[in-house]
C-alpha cells in the first residue's frame, strides 16, 4: 500500500534493505502489482500449484475440520432470519450468435428465449430457506403479476413477506446471452422513493420482524433508491438490539456501505469499499481498518472476483495505532476461478456465512462456507438457490483437493542420471 512509503518502523526499514540487497525491488502500491501476477502464477503452475498449495493449508486448520464443518452445514436448519432489501427480476434473454446491421455498424441481436430469476434480497431470502432457515423477508411491493407471483412463490418456499406498498413494479434488470457469454445488460429501474410516512413503516416493519427472529438478519442495500443513507442507520439501530447476528451488503456505487453501523459482519468486493472511501492507493487491510473503524463493524469479508475473498477481525489483545497491530486476515481463494455465471455469487456466500455465524461459528469457518456457496453459484447459469446437501458436497468436494496429485518442485533423477556434486 501506498501508506507504507512513509513507514519508518525500523522492522519494515530492515526488510526493505534486505530486498534490495539480494536485488529486488520495494514497490509501494494498491495492490495492482500483487494482482497482475496471476499470469506469472499460471505460469509456474506446472513446478508449483499455489491454489492446491493453499486450499491444502487451510483444511489442515482447526476451524475446517470436516466434522467441524458438517456439523456447521446441520446447525443452519431452523435459524431465523430476517432479511431487508429490495426485491428485482433478474432476466436473461438468451440469443442467437450476433450479427453485424447492415445499415450502421451495430450488433444485432435475436431473442429465442427469456429465463426470470428472482433477485436482491428475494434470492437472499430464498437462500436461506433452500439452506433449511426461517427467512422473513422486510421488502417493498407493488400490485403487479409479477409481484404477486414472486409473493405467491417464495411463501410456497417458507418464507414469509412482511411489505410495505408501493405504485412501482418490480424492477427488472435483463441480461442478454449467447451461449453462457453476457454480451449485454438493460436495467429497466426506477428509483424507488420513500415518503417519511412510509419509512416509519418500514423501520416499524422490520424491527417487528428482527423482534420475532433472534437469530440474525440482513441489510441488503442493492442500491435502487429504497435503503436511503439515513434509512439503514435507522434500520441497523432498530433491528440491533433484538438479533445476535447483523450482517449486511452493499451492491452497486449508490450503496450506503458506509451507514451500516454496528454490524457483526459486512461483505463488500473490493472495487466497492474502495469506491466508499475514495482509497484507491492504499493497502486493502488499510481500507478495511477504516471501514470498521467509522462503522464499528466486528468482521468483513472482501470478496475479489476470481481472487477469492479475504476475511478480517480484530486481532485479540492487539494494541497500537493501526491495522497491522490490530487486524487479523485469511485468503481463502475461488473455488471455482473460473465462473460461468457470477451473478448472485455473492447473495449466496452472505446467505451461508451468516448462517454459520448465527450458529456461533468461528469467521474461517463461516468465510469458508460462504466460499462454498458462491463457488456452487457460480457454476449456474441464473439465481438458483443453494441447499443444504450443495454445501455439503461443496465442501466433500473442497476438502478432497488437497488429495489431488501435484508435479512436486524438486524432481528426482532417473535410475543412472550422471549426479552433479557440488565442490
Amino acid at each position: 500500500g501506498r501508506e507504507y512509503e512513509f513507514n519508518n518502523d525500523p522492522r519494515f526499514r530492515a526488510e526493505m534493505e534486505e530486498v534490495e540487497k539480494a536485488g529486488g525491488r520495494v514497490v509501494f502500491s494498491s495492490g495492482d502489482v500483487v494482482f497482475s501476477s496471476t499470469a506469472l502464477i499460471e505460469a509456474m503452475e506446472h513446478a508449483v500449484d499455489p491454489y492446491h498449495q493453499r486450499i491444502a493449508s487451510l483444511v489442515r486448520r482447526d476451524e475446517l475440520r470436516g466434522d467441524l464443518l458438517t456439523d456447521c452445514i446441520a446447525g443452519l436448519r431452523n435459524s431465523t432470519v430476517v432479511v431487508v432489501g429490495e426485491v428485482i427480476r433478474d432476466t436473461y434473454v438468451l440469443c442467437d450468435r450476433p450479427e453485424v446491421a447492415s445499415e450502421s455498424p451495430v450488433m444485432t441481436l435475436r431473442p429465442l428465449e427469456s429465463r426470470m430469476y428472482d433477485g436482491g434480497a428475494a434470492i437472499i431470502a430464498r437462500h436461506l430457506a433452500a439452506m433449511g432457515a426461517r427467512p422473513i423477508l422486510v421488502t417493498a411491493l407493488g400490485s403487479s403479476p409479477y409481484a404477486r407471483e414472486m409473493r405467491s412463490r417464495l411463501v410456497s418456499e417458507g418464507i414469509q413477506v412482511r411489505d410495505i406498498h408501493i405504485d412501482q413494479g418490480v424492477p427488472e434488470k435483463q441480461r442478454f446471452l449467447v451461449g453462457a457469454q453476457k454480451v449485454m445488460k438493460v436495467d429497466h429501474v426506477e428509483q424507488m422513493v420513500l415518503d417519511a410516512r412510509q419509512q416509519d413503516d418500514f423501520v416499524a416493519l422490520a424491527q417487528a420482524a428482527a423482534q420475532d427472529a433472534t437469530d440474525g438478519a440482513i441489510i441488503a442495500d442493492f442500491g435502487l433508491g429504497l435503503l436511503s443513507a439515513p434509512l439503514v442507520q435507522r434500520l441497523a439501530a432498530a433491528m440491533r438490539p433484538h438479533v445476535r447476528i447483523l450482517a449486511g451488503d452493499v451492491s452497486g456505487r449508490r450503496a450506503a456501505l458506509r451507514s451500516m453501523h454496528d454490524m457483526d459482519l459486512l461483505c463488500p468486493s473490493e472495487e466497492e469499499i474502495r469506491t466508499a472511501f475514495r482509497m484507491y492507493q492504499e493497502g486493502l487491510p488499510a481500507v478495511v481498518w477504516k471501514l470498521m473503524e467509522e462503522t464499528r463493524t466486528r468482521r468483513v469479508m472482501v470478496t475479489m472476483a476470481s481472487e477469492g475473498l479475504i476475511d478480517f477481525q480484530p486481532r485479540e489483545g492487539g494494541s497500537g495505532k493501526g491495522w497491522q497491530s490490530r487486524l487479523l486476515s485469511e485468503h481463502i481463494p475461488a473455488l471455482n476461478p473460473i465462473a460461468i455465471d457470477a451473478l448472485g455469487c455473492g447473495d449466496a456466500m452472505l446467505a451461508a456465512s451468516t448462517l454459520a455465524l448465527c450458529h456461533g461459528q468461528p469467521l474461517l469457518t463461516s468465510a469458508f462456507v460462504g466460499a462454498v456457496a458462491a463457488g456452487l453459484e457460480s457454476q449456474r447459469v441464473g439465481n438458483v438457490p443453494i441447499s443444504a446437501r450443495d454445501l455439503r458436497r461443496g465442501v466433500a468436494r473442497v476438502r478432497d483437493l488437497h488429495l489431488a496429485y501435484v508435479i512436486p518442485e524438486v524432481i528426482p533423477p532417473r535410475p543412472g542420471t550422471p549426479r552433479r556434486i557440488a565442490s
